[in-house]
């Protein structure tokens, strides 16, 4: 299933993931397509968001969900419906069998990603930066004392890329987990070479210490972003060796 006029791209690529761009923007033509692909409680749900923003980030995010999964799973739309974990998590079915497929969504005002990946444990997030916010006062309620130091130490416009880089790559960490917010964002801490401008690195969660993820800063000019994936015994030595040596000088200074 594909359409000429698609409204998403291919954005960011590795050895293990995908993320696509959504382009959010309002378009009656591409709403009504992608409405056309809702099944009934997919409809139903649509019909529950009372802002039109609203409605149309999910049309438009769902069915170019639903179109990508369909090539990937090589079934048609009509096949496909979505079940969802204890917090909230979908995943897909397949004529009525749950799939093994992958895969996170995320959107902020005109931007949506749609991250897949190989295997479980995949957290995308996007936030389109809004300045002019009490940036500290919301930071103490969901970052650290080391993350609100960095933030304080801040001003203007850099306190706002900050504090929206924070937000996403915390996000997409409890994405990746599938806990939702039942996990308090102030209880666990960005890894410290990533305070330090690091890009990306090695994570593990304090009451998790055996699952390791990676997490990685896609933030560009439009918007802050971040994807997570939890680590396989395949994937530790390539993705940490080099983590290990700068979380343990991080610790002897």
């Amino acid at each position: 299933m594909t359409f000429d006029d698609a409204w998403w791209s291919r954005w960011r690529e590795s050895g293990n993931s995908l993320i696509l761009h959504v382009d959010l923007r309002p378009d009656r033509e591409r709403q009504e397509r992608a409405f056309a692909l809702l099944d009934e409680e997919e409809r139903a749900r649509w019909e529950r968001f009372v802002h039109e923003g609203a409605r149309r980030r999910f049309a438009l995010c769902r069915a170019a969900l639903r179109i990508n999964l369909c090539g990937r799973l090589g079934c048609s739309n009509r096949e496909l419906s979505f079940g969802y974990l204890e917090h909230g998590k979908p995943f897909a079915i397949v004529n009525g069998i749950p799939s093994d497929a992958s895969f996170n969504v995320s959107h902020s005002d005109r931007h949506g990603l749609i991250g897949f990946a190989k295997r479980d444990g995949l957290g995308v997030d996007v936030e389109v930066r809004a300045p002019g916010r009490d940036f500290d006062a919301i930071g103490s309620r969901v970052y650290t004392a080391r993350e609100r130091r960095a933030l304080s130490a801040t001003a203007g416009d850099r306190k706002a890329d900050l504090f929206y880089r924070l937000w996403s790559l915390k996000e997409a960490l409890i994405k990746a987990l599938g806990t939702g917010f039942s996990l308090n964002p102030s209880r666990f801490e960005v890894p410290p070479p990533m305070l330090d401008g690091e890009c990306a690195a090695a994570f593990r969660f304090p009451h998790l210490p055996a699952d390791r993820f990676w997490l990685e800063d896609l933030g560009e000019p439009r918007f802050a972003a971040a994807r997570a994936c939890r680590l396989a015994e395949d994937d530790l030595t390539a993705h940490t060796t080099q983590q290990d040596r700068k979380e343990r000088h991080h610790e002897e200074t």
